[in-house]
């Protein structure tokens, strides 16, 4: 995208017969720069997990600006309620929720808004979130006499830190009085204008696991004589995937793959310890639930010839993302009515991880894929330093948000 601020998406044409999308679109388009500019700010100074001071702080000014009152979370984070309470409409609320951190990942995206904090960015898009739920809780404030029932925005922390900041919104009260939420997620696979969803699960189960192997060390000339840890870390990076694979259903897609090994500094000595660190990640919550005990059993299994000691952590993370029927039709009709009857796409289960998850483990909701993608130009990943985004999908997004409050109401 060039870096001026960008110009109306053609295909953002609300459904002329819907008289609110019509007034939402037309309201959102009248913050359209101010919210690419909010975006650009956040992306400058990205904030890693818990320690979102400085974003909180600017969306609390901006809500309060709007005659809104945001109530700040502990640490970082914030939720503000729209329109009527759950005793004057007899409903209760929906909430819209977005994600405040960045990653530790050097920002190589070359854009003049790049992240002035060194080896952190917003290489998930979480900025683009953050602004769209801020964008569609501006729209809605300006219509809050006509909604049926009120809204919640729930700005999160540390979606990245697992099990993530969505416990501690829970923990704090975020959800109390609120009947269904939502949220998306940007995929800069999909362009710009269109939306991908998928009744029940949309993400996988991720948990982080770590092996640590241990011996007396020793000569490589005589491995027969102690306990060869690098050996034994072998066998547990080539050998438990494949019992997992065996002892778990394979419908429930388990997969743990490795990403950090460390053992030794010489060519000739055997050392005393070892660690590889992966991911465990599940497609099925059941199979999620029983993965733990079969990876523990599977790991004591494969070193016990080595005459090693092992010790195994398996840090629990986040269940799967399983979006609801209902919540799911919702979010598509949204969608259909400020972008068109073709603008939503079936998209595949992720193996990614997504602690919105834990939201749907309280109340029922569903969560969408947002395309970023220029039409026709390049594809980018998240989590890398170099991603970009076509910046009409915040206006995207917070109309999509705004709208699918409205109707969820």
């Amino acid at each position: 995208m060039p870096d001026a601020l960008v110009a109306p998406l053609t295909s953002l044409r609300p459904d002329p017969t819907e008289p609110m999308s019509a007034r939402l679109a037309a309201i959102l388009a009248g913050l359209r720069d101010e919210l690419i500019a909010i975006r650009r700010d956040i992306h400058a100074h990205p904030e890693l997990g818990r320690t979102e001071v400085r974003t909180t702080a600017l969306l609390a000014e901006r809500l309060r600006a709007a005659g809104l009152t945001p109530h700040l979370l502990p640490g970082s984070g914030l939720l503000c309620d729209i329109g009527p309470g759950p005793a004057a409409s007899g409903r209760k609320r929906i909430a819209l929720r977005a994600d405040l951190d960045a990653l530790p990942v050097q920002d190589t995206s070359g854009v003049p808004w790049a992240s002035t904090v060194r080896g952190v960015t917003h290489a998930c898009g979480h900025d683009v979130h953050t602004t769209a739920v801020l964008g569609a809780g501006l729209a809605l404030a300006q219509v809050a006499d006509e909604l049926r029932t009120g809204v919640r925005l729930v700005f999160q922390p540390a979606e990245e830190v697992q099990p993530g900041g969505a416990l501690d919104v829970v923990a704090a009260g975020g959800l109390d009085g609120v009947a269904e939420i939502y949220a998306f997620h940007c995929d800069p696979k999909v362009d710009v204008g269109q939306v991908g969803t998928r009744i029940g699960p949309i993400t996988s189960a991720s948990d982080e696991v770590t092996v640590t192997i241990s011996g007396p060390g020793g000569h490589t000339s005589r491995p027969h004589l102690t306990g060869d840890v690098v050996f034994a870390l072998g066998q547990v990076i080539t050998q438990v995937p494949a019992i997992l694979g065996r002892r778990l259903d394979p419908r429930s897609g388990v997969n743990l793959t490795w990403g950090a090994v460390k053992a030794g500094s010489a060519h000739n000595a055997i050392p005393s310890t070892g660690t590889v660190k992966g991911t465990l990640r599940c497609l099925d919550v059941r199979a999620w639930e029983k993965a733990s005990e079969v990876f523990h059993a599977a790991v004591e299994q494969v070193v016990a010839p080595f005459d090693v000691t092992v010790d195994v952590r398996h840090h629990r993370g986040v269940p799967p993302v399983e979006n609801g029927e209902h919540a799911t039709g919702i979010l598509e009709a949204a969608a259909r009515d400020v972008l068109g009857a073709g603008s939503v796409l079936l998209t595949e289960q992720s193996l990614g991880g997504e602690d919105f998850a834990w939201y749907l483990t309280k109340v029922p909701g569903a969560m969408a894929r947002l395309g970023t993608r220029t039409p026709g130009g390049h594809t980018f990943d998240i989590h890398q330093g170099d991603l970009r985004v076509d910046e009409r999908a915040i206006e995207v997004g917070a109309l999509l948000l705004a709208r699918t409050a409205v109707l969820a109401g």
